[in-house]
């Protein structure tokens, strides 16, 4: 059985899929809407800052946990060197058990100006980059996927090697940059010195999809099941054998991101299209 969140990116991988495979991988423009897109992203990240998102998020939240976090804050105004440090690091874990990466990504970016280490900057790019997947919300969307670039940069800069950072910018690159295909180089990478990298190949998994590239997809998403076999990966590798005719495989692959799920809105869907299929 899936707990809260796997649930809900199940249904969320339902309600995307559509949107994913329409939209053309970022940087296929003229370099005038590259420009104009760049810009805007510029103007979009100095929109936010950590206070900002973090009264956003606590309009979603329960009012005496709102309060905890809005306590904490005020030390942490008050606080010096490892005090503050440590209770920024409390602060995210706040964020954390409430699911709202967005505050926590601004926290550990603070953390890692004043404390520079490698592990900061990857978990700011970590939380910057969940905070702008699947946001309907474009502008902050885009800043959100500047900021994952720069913190994944720094990490980068610190580690050359850190597979971690590698994947993440290669990720985000592809996503927020007029440059993808260095992304995609990155990835690669990352893939070629290690093949089992579960992000890594999930992520060029989800690039081939988008691009109409299904059998790499199918490969990519092959790999990322005998690595972790979960419900969303399974529902991909069908769709993907569904997009190039293989039915057989597909409804086999269906059957088996339903039984993962166990999720009454994913089996109504995929019911359908093994219906469908069957025909």
């Amino acid at each position: 059985m899936l707990n809260t969140k796997q649930i809900v990116v199940v249904v969320v991988v339902i309600v995307m899929i559509g949107a994913l495979l329409a939209q053309p991988i970022k940087g296929l423009v003229d370099k005038d809407e590259q420009n104009t897109a760049a810009v805007a992203e510029e103007s979009a990240s100095s929109m936010y800052t950590l206070k900002s998102v973090s009264e956003l998020a606590k309009q979603g939240i329960n009012a005496s946990l709102a309060q905890e976090i809005s306590t904490i804050e005020q030390q942490v105004v008050k606080a010096e060197g490892e005090d503050k440090v440590s209770l920024l690091q409390s602060l995210a874990n706040k964020w954390e058990d409430l699911a709202k990466p967005i505050p926590q990504g601004f926290i550990y970016k603070e953390i890692a100006e004043s404390t520079p280490a490698l592990e900061y900057w990857v978990k700011a790019g970590d939380a910057f980059r969940t905070g702008y997947t699947n946001q309907q919300d474009t502008a902050l969307a885009s800043a959100l996927n500047k900021l994952a670039i720069e913190s994944y940069q720094k990490a980068v800069d610190l580690d050359a090697n850190n597979l971690a950072a590698k994947t993440g910018l290669g990720a985000s690159l592809v996503t927020g940059s007029a440059n993808p295909m260095a992304g995609i180089a990155l990835l690669r990478e990352v893939v070629q010195a290690d093949p089992k990298n579960l992000d890594a190949n999930k992520t060029l998994g989800l690039f081939s999809m988008q691009s109409g590239q299904f059998d790499r997809a199918i490969d990519r998403f092959k790999t990322v099941i005998e690595i972790k076999a979960d419900a969303e990966s399974y529902f991909y590798l069908a769709t993907a054998y569904e997009k190039i005719g293989q039915k057989t495989e597909a409804i086999a692959a269906y059957a088996k991101s339903k039984e993962m799920a166990a999720d009454p809105t994913l089996s109504q869907y995929i019911d359908r299209q093994i219906e469908e299929l069957s025909k």
